[in-house]
């Protein structure tokens, strides 16, 4: 596995949503501790309305400049009629409980949430998933994720009762991407090494119907 491999992954994953992502809450932190609630939500809206029309005109993917307009706008939406700037990052807390509970009772139903995602993402059988040579690779990672999700959600639920837009708006950045970067480094770097320690077919050597001895997955989790 070479640096070029996982930049490539990273890149698959992120699909430029990054920049996003972090730039209205931070805005709307910025705005709210020189200026008003009121011209927080507004400036918020406009930078999401924006980043949306320059994906629309570079012709990339709408569904994620929509589903950033819409987010920004509920959140920004609910701390005006609230009159609590904090609340613009309710809508993201809940999501953070959402997700842990999600990766938490997958591990529970035996579906850990890894390969769920992997699933979606690559188009990959759910079958190949199952495997017993292959899903504890997506088990383990997804135990890892579970626990640090966990964190997270109780570290956002800590400064939330604190009510500070400022603090919320950098806990929110700091656990969002750059937390999530290494992790997904992490965890593809772990995942292809454990997928091959468990001796298993690759992918495309299930779908092919080959027989033992695999090479194993060589790329991709």
């Amino acid at each position: 596995m070479n640096k070029e491999e996982i930049l490539d992954e990273l890149r698959s994953a992120l699909s430029g949503r990054t920049f996003d992502a972090l730039l209205p809450p931070i805005i709307f932190a910025v705005m709210n501790a020189f200026f008003d609630l009121t011209v927080a939500a507004i400036t918020s809206i406009v930078i999401a309305v924006i980043l949306g029309l320059v994906r629309l005109i570079k012709k990339q993917n709408w569904f994620y400049a929509l589903g950033g307009f819409l987010a920004v706008s509920f959140a920004a939406g609910f701390a005006y009629f609230t009159g609590s700037a904090a609340n613009y990052f309710f809508a993201s807390l809940i999501s953070s409980g959402f997700v842990f509970l999600l990766a938490l009772g997958s591990l529970l139903l035996g579906r850990p949430l890894a390969a769920w995602l992997s699933h979606l993402s690559r188009g990959w059988p759910l079958s190949w998933f199952w495997r017993r040579d292959v899903k504890p690779a997506y088990r383990e990672v997804t135990m890892v994720w579970t626990v640090l999700l966990f964190a997270r959600f109780f570290i956002r639920l800590f400064f939330f009762q604190r009510g500070s837009a400022v603090e919320l708006a950098w806990i929110n950045t700091l656990s969002g991407w750059p937390l999530i970067l290494p992790v997904l480094i992490l965890s593809y770097v772990y995942g292809i090494w454990r997928l091959k320690n468990l001796q298993g077919p690759g992918v495309e050597e299930y779908q092919k119907g080959e027989k033992p001895p695999w090479k194993g997955q060589t790329r991709g989790f």
